[in-house]
């Protein structure tokens, strides 16, 4: 092995291939070799070049595919994989559902401050509905005497908006002249 004398023509030509596609000629920083043993098989002593063809073959042989697909691995990985989107799957079905729900503040305003407002707070709890639960309340002085019910409700957001509820409320025409949302929160 080696690349002959690299004063003449041919020597220079045996370098020049050997570098087409390397970037450098050879081995460890700090290690020499004879003058001889460097460059490509087939230049120099046929022995040397028989047992170095013979270690890089060897070395082509023993390089792992890091991408490469077992199918053995393959169809553990797939088994394993289905155990655990059962296992989710099972988990995800006893796990209770959750209803999304809401709180809301209601301001129902009465006609004049002549309006029996005991009476206009029966009316509104009289509203019952799936999802409705009335919470406490309070009377808000407005102006000139006239005060106005304040009323919390939680209701699921699913069976209950407050179109419905603006809707049953302002039925009482009596009493109420206007609904409005004071507050809305998600719970």
């Amino acid at each position: 092995m080696g690349f002959g004398d690299l004063k003449a023509p041919s020597g220079l030509k045996v370098l020049n291939d050997f570098l087409a596609d390397r970037s450098y000629i050879e081995g460890l920083p700090g290690v020499k070799k004879p003058l001889g043993q460097y460059g490509p098989a087939g230049v120099g002593d046929s022995t040397t070049t028989v047992v170095q063809k013979a270690a890089a073959d060897d070395d082509d042989d023993d390089e792992v595919d890091l991408f490469g697909s077992d199918d053995e691995e393959d169809a553990e990985a797939a088994r394993l994989k289905e155990e655990r989107v059962a296992a989710y799957a099972a988990r995800k079905a006893n796990k209770p559902t959750l209803i999304a729900k809401s709180s809301i503040l209601l301001d129902v305003k009465p006609w004049d401050d002549e309006t029996d407002m005991a009476k206009l707070e029966e009316c509104v709890r009289s509203i019952q509905m799936d999802g409705l639960v009335w919470g406490q309340s309070k009377l808000v002085p407005v102006g000139y005497g006239i005060k106005k019910l304040q009323i919390n409700c939680v209701v699921e957001d699913d069976k209950v908006g407050t179109d419905i509820l603006e809707e049953h409320i302002t039925a009482f025409e009596d009493f109420v002249q206007s609904m409005d949302v004071a507050a809305f929160n998600k719970i």
